[in-house]
């Protein structure tokens, strides 16, 4: 499910081959630079585009700020009648600038999930101050209201200066912009201007400094900053559940259309056990965001690890990239659920032309969003559900029992909670959220939802809440969405109560995002009179449905499981007990 405006996330990385047939300007070889602005801050790119003897173009883009040094090869790009398109398909982002001659550089809009300006240069940008003696990263913890919050500088010099970023992985904040870094002396300074964050600090020897973090509107706190023995490079997290070859069964990848859209081919893996078949078979829908068919996040593949798991267990598995996302084609950013659901009912009827499959024995296996995904393609025959063979079962992993509106109250007081937001905060962001959600489900546009937000915004406002323009403008790019605009209307009770196949709900106890006692207690009420509903809360695990301690979020990326054993066994054998192949 999304997460709001209490943690607004954004972690932005592009890549870019380009062949340009016609370009303007005349010359566009050479390096080109944007400061492209990003809710956590300032992020710089550099594009770096060469010409053969033949007129044709390539080019690399890098991103000093996350990965200075590494040059990434870009997908697509094309230039016409002085307008610039790049596709970053593998990312599901996108760049449209038409050339401002009287400036000399390109202006358009970067989209990734959301819509951000964008201005690009030719040339290098300029370079950075370069300070000795801090490269490394710098571990430290602040406690806010009670809970413990990690913070981890990153300091590295090239030859174009010193740069800095901070992670927070307790908020699940990455790569977040840090300006201004200063040493004078045994004096250490630093400013993370998205939320107007200062540190001031000594170092006490080489590798500890001591300081203060303060925050406009908030107590200030004390920080101890310890350098580690470890490169400033990210950890790499053993994760051990993931299959390698030779599997034990085979694996196909495949295509297919969605007939309900205009041309838009999905991607995707089938998996099929060994043997005759035909096999049961499961779909697996993934949660909100553009997602590739194994649900990567934080290095974790929850739906490679699941759908080995259900494949050794004599179940075939279709899981597929999200529409606009990696190998599948279409629009993401601008479909809402509703069209997601096309996508899965075309998934079951690429299933229902393969021999090796039970046609009788398909069903919908959705986490977090797809858990209301899956019920919209069962039940509402306009979005391509199949009735000669209708889906035969659905799992809802952390799907929805309540209102999604309701699910948003909750899950960012939860979360707010888990990350040291005060009681005082959480409820001046309780009474805005709703004057947001208003407006934003009032509206008959997303252009008409967005004026409506943006007016909500006052300086006043700004100023109470301690909010950037920018993150304003995130709040409001994120509520006028399509997608945000269909699921804050989204009740489970118009769409389950009609759905009578075999159904199993999970929900992991200490799951934040869809919190399971109040949401296992909506389904209970929505499938009473159910003939084969199974409904359980599962002990110790989040959202992922991975063990955890808490369930907060910086959790998911610490922890080594990329799903329990027990929930993946639960799947099987309910599955097994209905569709299995008869001896």
């Amino acid at each position: 499910m999304k997460l709001v405006k209490i943690q607004i996330l954004c972690c932005i990385i592009l890549s870019v081959l380009c062949r340009l047939a016609i370009a303007s300007p005349e010359t566009i070889a050479g390096n080109w630079h944007s400061d492209l602005q990003i809710p956590t801050g300032k992020l710089t790119l550099i594009f770096t585009i060469s010409q053969d003897a033949d007129g044709h173009l390539s080019a690399t883009m890098e991103s000093p700020d996350q990965a200075p040094g590494q040059q990434i090869p870009i997908s697509e790009i094309t230039v016409d009648d002085d307008h610039l398109q790049i596709m970053v398909k593998v990312l599901g982002a996108s760049i449209e600038a038409d050339w401002d001659n009287e400036h000399e550089h390109w202006v358009g809009t970067f989209s990734q999930g959301m819509e951000l300006p964008i201005t690009i240069k030719r040339g290098l940008p300029a370079d950075l101050p370069t300070i000795e003696g801090l490269d490394g990263s710098w571990h430290g913890v602040i406690n806010r209201n009670g809970v413990d919050l990690r913070l981890i500088l990153h300091i590295s010099t090239d030859e174009r200066g010193t740069r800095a970023k901070v992670d927070s992985p307790d908020t699940m904040n990455m790569n977040v912009s840090v300006s201004d870094l200063t040493k004078d002396g045994d004096q250490v300074g630093y400013t993370m201007p998205v939320i107007s964050g200062v540190f001031h600090g000594t170092l006490t020897d080489p590798n500890t400094m001591t300081g203060t973090w303060t925050v406009p509107g908030q107590k200030t706190l004390t920080i101890t900053y310890t350098r580690s023995e470890e490169s400033s490079k990210p950890i790499e997290r053993l994760r051990p559940q993931v299959p390698t070859e030779p599997y034990g069964y085979r694996s196909e990848d495949v295509t297919y259309e969605n007939p309900l859209t205009d041309g838009i081919v999905l991607a995707g893996t089938l998996t099929l056990p060994e043997g005759k078949g035909p096999f049961p078979a499961a779909i697996l829908i993934s949660g909100s965001g553009p997602q590739d068919r194994n649900e990567t996040v934080f290095g974790h593949q929850p739906f490679l690890v699941l759908a080995d798991h259900l494949t050794k267990q004599g179940i075939a598995v279709l899981r597929y990239d999200d529409r606009g996302t990696h190998e599948s084609t279409g629009d993401y950013i601008a479909s809402n659920s509703a069209d997601f659901a096309t996508d899965a009912n075309a998934a079951h009827r690429y299933l229902l032309t393969r021999t090796e499959i039970d046609h009788d024995a398909i069903g919908f296996v959705g986490h977090s969003e797809g858990g209301l995904i899956a019920p919209l393609a069962i039940s509402d025959h306009d979005l391509g559900a199949n009735t000669e063979h209708p889906i035969a079962f659905l799992v809802m992993l952390a799907g929805p029992g309540t209102s999604s509106q309701q699910i948003l109250r909750s899950q960012n007081r939860l979360i707010a909670l888990s990350q040291g937001v005060s009681e005082e905060e959480i409820g001046k962001a309780v009474e805005f959220n709703a004057q947001i959600i208003q407006a934003s489900i009032t509206a008959n546009s997303t252009e008409e939802a967005q004026k409506s937000i943006r007016q909500l915004f006052t300086d006043e406002v700004l100023e109470e809440m301690d909010l950037s323009d920018m993150q304003a403008q995130t709040v409001m790019t994120q509520y006028s969405t399509p997608w945000m605009r269909y699921f804050l209307t989204y009740d489970p009770a118009e769409y389950l109560p009609r759905i009578g196949i075999p159904i199993l709900a999970l929900n992991g106890e200490l799951d934040l995002q869809v919190p399971a006692h109040e949401n296992l207690d909506g389904l209970r009420a929505l499938l009473a009179d159910h003939p084969d509903a199974t409904i359980t809360e599962l002990k110790g695990l989040n959202h992922m449905f991975q063990h955890a301690k808490t369930g907060a979020l910086g959790e998911y990326n610490d922890i080594e499981e990329t799903f329990a054993p027990e929930a993946m066994t639960i799947i099987a054998t309910w599955i097994q007990e209905r569709f299995g192949q008869k001896e």
